[in-house]
């Protein structure tokens, strides 16, 4: 078989995940399907009954589980333990000296399925992502990283390094098998850079959202008599990344299809005075300890003003929250906070 970084990037390359048995991965898919199936009729009542008013009700079906951090429900109470997190693998406490290296956990074990048939989230698929990069740029995976971070001016965002001594460095905590808070448990992720093993702020994550809404946003504007600087990424290439990818799905919205590193919802309104999906992109994100979300909502542009030079990008809502608390679902919460934001705008 043939394995793209294409197919990588939308979890598509059938590498595992962190569960290395597929009779279990495949029971938690159908588990997921049939919730999925019992929770739709009630999902259909709600949008019924707020069909008038435009309203989204994203985040009122359970998700499904597949992304590590993810919790299975929404309305979860705390302290309730995720069976994500029972995985021996989330917890290696060995240190690698290079992507390359840290290949060797997982690059004798079957694939699940052939490239390109199911989506399956696989943080080891982006530790080769990670070192495709490497080997492509000529630089150790990590070097590129943190001159990109540069770049964008997120000096806040380092790696993971335990013995580093790091400036505000937060404690994280889990909720142990009796439902109490404790701190959460040693950890070296070092295996998996790419996938979790990056450290970061609120700001530096809204600096990112910025460059690439501004980068999605700058060949809209037409007549600005070349004042406007380049987006860091082609507006080509954030179309493309924010393009859903047949055949994947996303655990944390429903509406959504998985993108490449993104998941994104499409605009959609199928009726007159029906439910309208607002397009956007996320991801969450999880770890021994924390949780993340960053989400990009961009303003539907008007014609006139983008023609007429009267608006400048970035242009939209940005939504970024970390806790650092494991296993908590913070998607429905960014898009509720960023449709207030952007309703509020309009109401200007």
């Amino acid at each position: 078989v043939a394995i793209t970084t294409r197919l990588l990037v939308s979890h598509l390359s059938g590498i595992r995940h962190y569960e290395k048995d597929i009779a279990k991965v495949k029971e938690e898919k159908e588990k997921a399907n049939r919730a999925f199936k019992l929770t739709k009729p009630y999902q259909d009542k709600e949008q019924k009954e707020e069909g008038g008013k435009g309203i989204e009700k994203t985040d009122s079906v359970k998700p499904r589980k597949e992304h590590e951090g993810e919790v299975k429900s929404r309305n979860s109470k705390p302290g309730k333990r995720d069976k994500e997190f029972e995985q021996e693998e989330y917890y290696l406490k060995e240190k690698f000296g290079s992507v390359i290296e840290s290949l060797k956990i997982f690059k004798n074990d079957p694939l699940f399925f052939k490239p390109g048939d199911q989506f399956l989230y696989s943080t080891y698929g982006f530790t080769l992502l990670s070192a495709v990069v490497e080997r492509a740029s000529g630089q150790k995976f990590t070097d590129y990283m943190l001159k990109m971070f540069r770049d964008l001016d997120m000096l806040s965002t380092v790696l993971d390094d335990n013995e580093a001594m790091i400036y505000n460095r937060a404690r994280c905590y889990v909720y142990n098998k009796k439902g109490r808070l404790v701190n959460a448990p040693y950890v070296d992720n070092s295996y998996k850079w790419a996938g979790g093993g990056f450290l970061s702020s609120v700001g530096d994550l809204l600096k990112f959202g910025n460059a690439l809404l501004y980068s999605y946003q700058a060949g809209q504007f037409k007549n600005t008599n070349d004042k406007l600087l380049p987006g860091y990424l082609k507006p080509d290439t954030v179309a493309m990344m924010w393009t859903p990818v047949p055949k994947t799905e996303v655990s944390w919205d429903r509406d959504g299809k998985y993108a490449m590193a993104w998941a994104v919802v499409e605009k959609k309104q199928q009726c007159g005075c029906c439910r309208q999906q607002r397009h956007y992109a996320s991801h969450t994100g999880g770890a021994v300890g924390a949780s993340s979300v960053l989400l990009i909502l961009p303003e539907e542009l008007d014609s006139e003003a983008v023609d007429t030079g009267l608006v400048a990008p970035p242009r939209g809502v940005i939504v970024s929250i970390i806790c650092n608390m494991q296993s908590v679902s913070l998607n429905g919460t960014a898009l509720k906070i960023a449709r207030e934001f952007d309703k509020e705008k309009w109401a200007q």
